[in-house]
């Protein structure tokens, strides 16, 4: 059992600092595949109107005609850093046949000073992600897009052997093709025992190479038709979402390379979050 999961839904009220929700005329959510950005913006960049400070990836996940959007946990807010965003905007695309027709959809993160995400924790402790549901009547009526759903979960039954190749898509250090508003993947391979709680936490590990602007990245398998059930075109298996790369304390930072790993959490949390 991957997760032993204890959902609990955020529920801390912003600093007193905090403002009210912001919103841009324009708004907009993804095309044709199951994941797009995120910008989000600390409550003083909103009320300057000054550029995202960060740009990170989520991933769109349909459940019982809910669309919501599934991102790690420390982008939308990281008490160690200090990182509290009043708000996030998604980038959308809005034409299937030009791909550089694209819009922004704001979200607030807050509501009457009430956090609007879900996040959870099990026996392993806090689980760095979380999921936010959209409005899907405020999003453009012509936005194409594709999302993953249980279907795309891998079955439990089927083995993911260690050293399986892998996909983690995201934005690089920012990095992406700005003219069609899409994303780069980077390779990487399974690399602890998938199936198993890595150092007793809902996690497994992938080698790959990263860098930041992979948080909450989708970790994709290509589908061979046997891990799971979906016939939709999304031709991917969502094994887990990119958390950060791992490291170890005793590592001589002058001496020693980092060990490139990345922690992901298995993918099955999204069930717990995305209950009703």
């Amino acid at each position: 059992m991957r997760f032993q999961s204890n959902l609990t839904a955020h529920r801390r009220a912003p600093p007193r600092t905090a403002i009210g929700p912001h919103r841009r005329a324009a708004k907009r959510v993804g095309k044709g595949h199951g994941f797009t950005t995120v910008n989000s913006y600390p409550r003083a960049h909103v009320l300057a109107g000054c550029d995202a400070d960060e740009r990170e990836r989520l991933i769109s996940f349909a459940r019982e005609k809910r669309l919501l959007f599934v991102t790690s946990r420390h982008v939308l807010i990281d008490e160690q850093s200090g990182h509290y965003p009043a708000r996030i905007e998604i980038e959308l695309h809005t034409d299937p046949a030009n791909l550089g027709a694209s819009t922004w959809f704001s979200v607030p993160l807050y509501v009457d000073r009430r956090a609007v995400w879900r996040q959870g924790c099990d026996a392993g402790g806090a689980i760095d992600v979380a999921a936010v549901e959209l409005q899907e009547s405020a999003l453009p009526d012509t936005m194409a897009y594709r999302t993953f759903t249980q279907a795309h979960l891998p079955d439990l039954d089927e083995a993911v052997e260690i050293g399986s190749p892998l996909l983690v898509v995201g934005y690089p250090l920012g990095f992406h093709d700005s003219l069609h508003h899409l994303p780069v993947v980077r390779h990487a391979v399974v690399a602890s025992s998938f199936g198993l709680r890595f150092q007793g936490k809902g996690q497994f590990l992938t080698d790959a190479r990263t860098h930041r602007g992979t948080s909450g990245a989708p970790v994709v398998i290509a589908d061979s038709g046997q891990l799971n059930t979906h016939d939709d075109g999304l031709h991917w298996t969502l094994l887990g979402v990119r958390s950060t790369r791992y490291d170890i304390g005793a590592r001589d930072t002058e001496h020693d390379e980092a060990l490139g790993l990345n922690c992901a959490w298995y993918a099955d949390i999204l069930l717990k979050l995305t209950e009703r």
